[in-house]
């Protein structure tokens, strides 16, 4: 039987090719943070209907909570979601402003001061119908509110949920 030696470490290929990297830390606190929101809602869906209702009010509140920047630009994307696609469902994803159709996440708004990002992005989930071919965008970088970035906007979710 061959027993090892518990002082002495394992080393992966990086370390053995003497490489100066060090292994990953982990999460990041904003991914924790995201997943600790995450987990949130799913205990609040399991409650049920009740606790599911208020979905807007937690959006908002999220939306209320977040930077100048970021709350412009996703006080923007709220309202134009809203008026153009009245059947989705307002609700928090990650703690990201979010919406849904018939209960599943289409795309959501993720603020870039949340993830220390240069930018915000509106992504889509694998229920947008947004495929295009082999290979398309899932999320798109937002910089600044323009009318044509409104109307890409509600041209990708008319798209997305159609």
């Amino acid at each position: 039987m061959t027993t090892s030696n518990p002082s002495k470490k394992a080393t992966g290929p990086a370390e053995s090719a003497g490489s100066t990297t060090t292994p990953s830390a982990g999460f990041s606190a904003e991914e924790r943070a995201a997943m600790h929101d995450r987990a949130a809602e799913l205990t609040a869906a399991r409650r049920g209907p009740k606790a599911k209702a208020d979905g807007e009010g937690d959006l908002l509140a999220k939306i209320a909570a977040m930077g100048d920047a970021d709350r412009a630009m996703a006080e923007q994307v709220h309202a134009l979601i809203t008026a153009t696609a009245p059947e989705l469902t307002p609700q928090t994803w990650y703690g990201m402003p979010a919406y849904a159709l018939d209960g599943k996440v289409v795309f959501f708004f993720k603020p870039g001061e949340k993830f220390k990002m240069r930018y915000s992005t509106l992504g889509f989930s694998d229920r947008a119908r947004l495929d295009d071919g082999d290979m398309w965008p899932s999320e798109f970088a937002l910089l600044r509110w323009s009318p044509d970035v409104e109307a890409q906007i509600s041209a990708l979710v008319r798209r997305a949920i159609a």
